[in-house]
């Protein structure tokens, strides 16, 4: 994965023999934008830091995520603030989301950067992804609770739902005591 992508948005679909038919890796928003359009102003500085292994299990049981986490893309700003990216299989393929968290401990924002299934790409729609916001890292997101689905990318958006919540359950177990 490259996260230097371009600034603008780029589409690169290759068109398959397989029985899917069409497989498309959407790029739509690099680190930069994200962190601007989450937190206009902020200066962020990438942070490296070795998740405990008591921490990871927590993330798995918590979110149901068992795709293991990567722990490298974290960024924290002189606010206080955080930006967390992480990757979850959609229905056969990889989404990388970005997860915004405020000096409040509440999610600032949740945006997709990379979609790559050849639908399923409500999950963009700034009214789902709104369904995040100002949430704590102590409330638990449940699908089809707290965050509702979306019909024609349900598993897409329980995916990513679990992955905002294993973030959440990082930032609240070991990020939010940095």
């Amino acid at each position: 994965m490259q996260w230097h992508s371009p600034s603008y948005l780029a589409v690169i679909c290759l068109a398959t023999t397989a029985p899917l038919g069409h497989v498309c890796a959407k790029h739509y928003l690099s680190v930069d934008e994200v962190k601007q359009a989450m937190f206009s102003g902020e200066v962020f500085t990438k942070i490296d830091i070795e998740v405990p292994e008591l921490i990871k299990e927590k993330m798995r049981k918590e979110s149901g995520v068992r795709h293991a986490y990567q722990q490298k893309h974290i960024w924290k700003s002189s606010q206080g603030s955080w930006l967390l990216i992480d990757e979850v299989v959609g229905k056969h393929e990889m989404i990388t989301y970005a997860v915004g968290v405020n000096n409040k401990g509440q999610i600032q924002g949740v945006e997709i950067l990379e979609y790559n299934e050849s639908y399923g790409e409500q999950i963009r729609e700034k009214k789902w992804l709104e369904q995040f916001k100002g949430r704590g890292a102590s409330e638990q997101l449940r699908f089809n609770q707290e965050i509702k689905n979306i019909t024609g990318a349900t598993l897409s958006s329980k995916h990513v739902t679990n992955g905002v919540q294993r973030l959440m359950v990082l930032y609240r177990e070991h990020l939010s005591r940095i």
